[in-house]
C-alpha cells in the first residue's frame, strides 16, 4: 500500500506531515510519496535525527504551495506545480493508492474533481466525517463540500454514505436518516420535503434503509448510521459537536481540578477520563473521505499535528482497502433519477 501526502498543506506544514508520514511508515508498515519542497522536507527529516530517507519513503518535489485564502479552482488551474496538484496527478495517473492533504478543503475539492474526477454518473463528492456517539458512531454526508445542494445530491449522498458504512462500519443495512428540525414528513424546507420523497422511493426498492427524518439531539442518540444533509448544515452540526465536546471536555477538567478531595476523585476515574477525550479527539480519527472521487481522497484537518496525520494516512489505507470507488461504479444506475437520467441524454 502506497499513500501519497501533500507535504505543504495544513497549518503545521511540513514540520507535522512529515513527521505523522514517519509514524505511520513505522506503525503500519505503509510506503508514503512526500510531495513537496524537497529541500524543506529533508530539513524536517534532519531535525528529526534522520539523515537518510527511511526506507518505504521517498519524496516528490513541487515547487509551489496553495494558500488557504487563494481561490482554489483558480489556483488549481493556475499552480501546475503545486503539491496539491502534483499529489492529486501522481493518484490519477496510479503512482499511489490514496492521497492525503490537510491543505485548503475548496482546493482539494476542485484539484480532486477536476483532475482524479469523480466516479461517472455522481454530481457531487462529498466528505463523510465518523463521529462517535453512543451507538459507537455514524457517518456525516455532507460535512461542508457542497453547500447548496439538491434532492438528487442528497439522494446520491444517502447511497454514498450507506456503502461507505457497509465496509467501514461493517454494518450489512445502514440505517439512513434525514438531517431535520422534526421526525414528521411534512418537516423542513423544500429540499427536505423533495429529499425525503427520494430517500422514501429508494426504501421502498429495497435499495436504502431509510429510517426516516431525524433530529439533531436524537443522532448522538444512535438513530442512525448514516445522516444525510446539504454541506453548509452538515457544517455547522459538526463544528457545533466539536465545540460542545471542547466546552464540556474543559468544564469537566475545572471540576475535579477544583480542590484537593475532587483532584482525588479524578484520580479514581483517570483511565475512564482519558478513554472519553480520546473518543472525542479528532485526531484521533485523522481526517474525513471525500466521497464519489474516482480514487480515494481524504481531507485532514488544517491544523493536524502528527498523530492526526498519522491517523489519516492509516484511515487512507482502509478506505483504499475497502474500493469505495468500484462499488459506487456497480451502483450508479439506482442512484439516478428519472430526471438526472433525461439530463445525461440531452
Amino acid at each position: 500500500m502506497k499513500i501519497i501526502v501533500d507535504a505543504m498543506g495544513g497549518d503545521n506544514a511540513p514540520d507535522a506531515i512529515v513527521e505523522g508520514s514517519l509514524k505511520a511508515n513505522e506503525a503500519y508498515g505503509v510506503e508514503i510519496a512526500l510531495v513537496g519542497k524537497g529541500e524543506q522536507i529533508l530539513h524536517v527529516f534532519e531535525a528529526l535525527g534522520r539523515h537518510e530517507l527511511p526506507a518505504g519513503i521517498e519524496i516528490v518535489n513541487a515547487s509551489e504551495v496553495i494558500g488557504i485564502e487563494e481561490d482554489p479552482a483558480h489556483a488549481i488551474r493556475l499552480k501546475k506545480d503545486s503539491s496539491l496538484s502534483v499529489a492529486l496527478a501522481l493518484l490519477r495517473d496510479g503512482r499511489g493508492d490514496a492521497l492525503v492533504s490537510a491543505g485548503s478543503t475548496g482546493a482539494l475539492l476542485s484539484g480532486a474533481t477536476l483532475i482524479v474526477k469523480r466516479v461517472r454518473g455522481i454530481r457531487r463528492a462529498a466528505l463523510a466525517p465518523f463521529i462517535p456517539n453512543t451507538a459507537g458512531g455514524f457517518i456525516l454526508i455532507d460535512c461542508g463540500a457542497n453547500s447548496e445542494c439538491t434532492p438528487e445530491y442528497l439522494l446520491q449522498f444517502a447511497y454514498m454514505g450507506s456503502f461507505y458504512a457497509q465496509d467501514m462500519m461493517q454494518i450489512s443495512a445502514p440505517r439512513v436518516g434525514l438531517l431535520n428540525n422534526g421526525v414528521e414528513r411534512t418537516k423542513g424546507t423544500p429540499l427536505q420535503l423533495m429529499t425525503y420523497e427520494l430517500l422514501e422511493k429508494a426504501a421502498l426498492s429495497g435499495a436504502l434503509n431509510f429510517v426516516g427524518n431525524v433530529e439533531a439531539k436524537e443522532v448522538m442518540k444512535g438513530a442512525c448510521d448514516v445522516l444525510v444533509c446539504d454541506g453548509f448544515t452538515g457544517n455547522i452540526f459538526l463544528k457545533t459537536i466539536e465545540g460542545t465536546a471542547s466546552f464540556f471536555m474543559s468544564e469537566l477538567k475545572g471540576i475535579f481540578m477544583a480542590n484537593a478531595k475532587t483532584k482525588l476523585g479524578a484520580l479514581l476515574v483517570r483511565k475512564n477520563l482519558l478513554q472519553l477525550k480520546q473518543r472525542l479527539n479528532p485526531d484521533a480519527i485523522g481526517g474525513t473521505a471525500l466521497l464519489g472521487i474516482s480514487k480515494p481522497v481524504i481531507k485532514a484537518h488544517g491544523s493536524s499535528n502528527a498523530f492526526a496525520i498519522s491517523n489519516a494516512i492509516h484511515q487512507a489505507c482502509n478506505v483504499a482497502k475497502s474500493d469505495i470507488a468500484a462499488k459506487l461504479h456497480e451502483n450508479i444506475s439506482s442512484m439516478k433519477t428519472p430526471e438526472q437520467d433525461a439530463q445525461q441524454v440531452e
